[in-house]
């Protein structure tokens, strides 16, 4: 079992989710209207606010900036509970996260689980900062995108340096490696609905110079994937309800040419439709 820290060892996260429910009090939104001015869902909201999940950086200095608060103590309380759901502050090593893939495994032998939610990819962030405020209030879901087009809306003014650009992109999260900040991803066209009800969007993010595909509205069974010209492919399956309750994106491609990506979905009982970007 994997050794994360007790919630009795995670007091910057127990107050973090306290200071970010703070910051949505005073701008007077809604979940709707956070996940509308920002690149996060409302359910994601929900697993910040409650302290579920450990907010990105980004999410904490969006949420500073709709709230008129400079930025500065929330992100150093932010580092301070990044340290702490991480590990990096204890003196022994942290253990190698969990389900990774091979060297030099193709994509279609990556595990899918890995990349159909939040909730499990943030696993250890949970374990560690799961806090018991107001829960009951909090969680709710979304079907709505993760990353939506941010021209116009409240976007930090220092966002943090991406991790990753390009080729080094392939197979990331672009959530976490900062490639889907406010104001730095963008939908390729309007999101296209499937035969089924799903839909699919081709997301780019101009900061990292790699894109993924998004669909939600999925049932369980469904598959899509991301392809691009020279044979890169990044693909996601839709493992249960759990999963179909979010929406989901593949890990990214980031080849040097973004043109002739291509993006299609298969649902459990039907044809494949694919869309360009």
């Amino acid at each position: 079992m994997t050794d994360t820290a007790p919630l009795a060892a995670t007091p910057a996260c127990a107050r973090l989710a306290e200071a970010l429910q703070d910051l949505k009090s005073r701008t007077g939104l809604s979940l709707t209207a956070l996940a509308a001015r920002t690149a996060y869902s409302k359910s994601s909201w929900a697993r910040y606010l409650n302290g579920r999940q450990l907010a990105p950086r980004d999410a904490v200095e969006a949420l500073c900036t709709m709230a008129g608060q400079p930025p500065g103590r929330l992100v150093a309380l932010w580092e301070l509970a990044e340290l702490e759901w991480s590990g990096r502050h204890r003196t022994s090593g942290a253990p190698p996260p969990p389900d990774q893939p091979a060297s030099g495994a193709a994509p279609a032998d990556r595990p899918a689980h890995r990349w159909n939610t939040r909730r499990r990819r943030w696993a250890l962030a949970a374990a560690a900062c799961a806090v018991t405020v107001a829960a009951a209030t909090w969680l709710t879901t979304s079907r709505g995108p993760h990353i939506q087009d941010t021209a116009g809306r409240t976007a930090p003014s220092a966002a943090p340096a991406a991790e990753c650009r390009a080729q080094e992109c392939t197979g990331q999260d672009p959530e976490t490696m900062g490639c889907a900040a406010p104001g730095q991803a963008q939908r390729r066209g309007p999101p296209y609905r499937t035969r089924t009800g799903a839909r699919l969007v081709i997301v780019l993010s101009t900061r990292c110079h790699a894109a993924w595909a998004l669909a939600w509205n999925t049932r369980t069974g469904d598959a899509f994937k991301l392809s691009a010209p020279g044979g890169a492919v990044e693909q996601v399956k839709v493992a249960d309800t759990l999963d179909a309750e979010d929406p989901l994106f593949t890990p990214m491609i980031g080849p040097g040419d973004l043109t002739g990506l291509r993006a299609c979905f298969t649902p459990a009982a039907g044809k494949q439709e694919c869309i360009h970007g």
